[in-house]
């Protein structure tokens, strides 16, 4: 079996975070989704989401792209988690390329692969067009 995973907060979910699971998904067997709780977005990136992690899980578990979701909750985890799920290959979007080619020599041997992001869409547009919204 092929295992994937990939890392996100996943806030506002839209159809570019759902085109990104399907082609995750498409690359294995089973899907993990580390998603980013809300205090590793607050510590660590500086922000914070619409919807709280509780909220986020339980949509991304409606999704029949993921096979399990696991909580986010620093940037190093992600070596560990490649071994501890028997990871073959990480998926991430590609406004992070050359970031995580580190993770090839973790455990067994990762593959790494950068997908192309859904370039008209994305949750800090949806964000930027409701704070100007005035109907």
């Amino acid at each position: 079996m092929t295992r994937v995973i990939t890392y996100g907060t996943f806030d506002l979910l839209h159809y570019g975070h759902i085109k990104l699971l399907q082609r995750a998904k498409a690359l294995g067997d089973y899907l993990i989704v580390a998603l980013s709780t809300d205090e590793f977005n607050m510590r660590q990136k500086n922000k914070r989401s619409y919807f709280s992690y509780e909220e986020r899980k339980l949509i991304l578990e409606a999704i029949r792209y993921v096979d399990l979701i696991i909580p986010e909750e620093s940037w190093e985890q992600k070596k560990t988690d490649i071994i501890k799920y028997e990871v073959d290959v990480f998926v991430i979007g590609d406004d992070w390329e050359g970031k995580f080619d580190f993770l090839k020599t973790v455990g067994k041997g990762c593959e790494v692969i950068y997908l192309p992001r859904t370039p008209e869409i994305s949750t800090t547009q949806i964000k930027n067009e409701l704070k100007s919204y005035n109907p």
